[in-house]
């Protein structure tokens, strides 16, 4: 028996990691798609404008 109980822990946590790849993979896209992708895109131009401006500061 003590081969069970060591095969117990890595057996769920392949099981929750299989369902958690599985939820990963089923919200990509969808509805929200476009609102994450143009977040994403903002937060990035936001960074971009930061750092040129911190480059011409240094100018």
């Amino acid at each position: 028996m003590d081969y069970v109980s060591a095969l117990v822990p890595p057996v769920v946590m392949a099981v929750f990691f299989v369902g958690l790849i599985r939820v990963i993979v089923k919200t990509q896209g969808g509805a929200n798609k476009a609102k994450e992708d143009a977040a994403v895109d903002a937060a990035l131009a936001r960074a971009e404008a930061a750092r040129q401006g911190a480059w011409d500061a240094e100018a």
